[in-house]
């Protein structure tokens, strides 16, 4: 019969190897937003699709009669990403556009589908 130290041990073990691997899957499983976040290049505004949708930069430059005052990617319901900065949009996968952009299929993010 094993002694009390023996479980006590085996009782310590297995939290850490419990905690640990929980941590660790914890990382691994955000890792990919991370990189996704991080990883991506800017649109550019010669971009095909850009140009189509009429993208810009700075929406508070858009010439667009579409364009009404507040629009702004960072408000939209096709960005995924901070309300500053750059972040990823549905609509141009595997770029990022500027929370500060707009474009012509912006949709307000309240809106129904």
């Amino acid at each position: 019969m094993p002694d009390a130290s023996q479980n006590n041990f085996s009782r310590r073990r297995f939290l850490k190897m419990a905690t640990g691997t929980t941590a660790a899957a914890f990382v691994l499983g955000s890792m990919p937003r991370l990189a996704e976040a991080f990883g991506l290049q800017h649109l550019d505004l010669t971009d095909p699709t850009a140009k189509a949708m009429n993208y810009v930069e700075d929406a508070s430059k858009s010439s667009n009669a579409l364009h009404k005052p507040g629009s702004a990617c960072a408000n939209c319901r096709f960005y995924a990403g901070d309300a500053t900065g750059y972040g990823p949009c549905q609509l141009y996968p595997g770029k990022a556009v500027n929370s500060k952009g707009w474009c012509a299929s912006y949709t307000p993010k309240n809106a129904q589908a």
